[in-house]
């Protein structure tokens, strides 16, 4: 309302230099302006009448007495139904302003609540490091990246988290390059492929050694014929090398037999033996 007041008293004083250039020889236009000044000056007592209105009115009200309301604060705030929208308004009718210090002896940051009625509160909290924000990684991310570290590289990392819905902490999908950046910050140990010392396979690496592809090594291991282990779940599979000489899995690999299909005496085919 007070936007409309001062747009209003500008157009006012633009009649008025408008009506003040007028050549007064010219009758008409000069009418004319001069209604058009009359005009704006009658919006700008509206708009003023409305404004004291507005603000005898806002003296009238009495504010109400918020201390029930801070009693059972948590009650309100964990009623059911309230939404995030609501505890922002409880929020912004019973604060009236906080006002933020450093302890540099204790390296917090004091909060002083000051709440509608003359009530004051304080808040400590421990001031974030160099290089610490809010958006950090899942306690449970970085789980897995501590046990996969070491015997799986980046991008298998990247895609068990991703598999097992895990985003970052700034809520995107995993890459490579995000699971080494956050190695890095979290001091967790890399990938070397050169430290592997053949106990242990990938399901290609499996694959190679039995001269079948990844699927069928996926088969032997569903079929429980071929032992393997997953660091947690959906990781990739990691086989044991010994496992792959059990002449159950050599003999399983062996076998290039197709699943059948029992056709039926009376069934018609498809194409014509013409």
């Amino acid at each position: 309302m007070d936007l409309e007041l001062q747009q209003a008293r500008y157009e006012a004083t633009l009649a008025e230099r408008r009506y003040a250039a007028c050549d007064p020889d010219n009758r008409l236009i000069a009418a004319q302006l001069e209604k058009s000044w009359e005009s704006a000056l009658q919006r700008v007592q509206a708009c003023q009448r409305r404004v004291d209105a507005v603000d005898q009115t806002l003296s009238a009200v009495v504010m109400p007495d918020l201390g029930g309301l801070a009693q059972d604060l948590s009650v309100a705030w964990d009623a059911p139904g309230v939404t995030m929208r609501t505890r922002q308004q409880l929020l912004h009718t019973l604060v009236q302003e906080i006002i933020a210090d450093l302890d540099e002896k204790t390296r917090e940051i004091v909060l002083t609540i000051h709440w509608r009625g003359g009530q004051h509160s304080q808040v400590r909290l421990a001031k974030p490091k160099s290089g610490e924000h809010g958006c950090r990684t899942p306690d449970e991310a970085l789980a897995v990246m501590r046990s996969m570290a070491g015997k799986w590289s980046d991008e298998h990392i990247a895609a068990t988290l991703n598999r097992m819905g895990l985003p970052t902490g700034q809520a995107k999908t995993w890459t490579a390059h995000r699971v080494s950046s956050v190695r890095r910050v979290n001091d967790i140990r890399a990938y070397r492929s050169a430290h592997k010392d053949g106990q242990w396979l990938t399901m290609s690496e499996a694959a190679a050694e039995l001269g079948v592809n990844n699927h069928r090594i996926r088969r032997l291991i569903k079929d429980g014929i071929l032992p393997a282990e997953q660091v947690v779940p959906r990781a990739p599979y990691q086989i044991r090398a010994s496992d792959l000489l059990d002449p159950k899995v050599m003999d399983a690999a062996a076998r290039t037999d197709r699943p059948c299909r029992a056709v039926g005496k009376n069934q018609i085919s498809m194409f014509s033996t013409t």
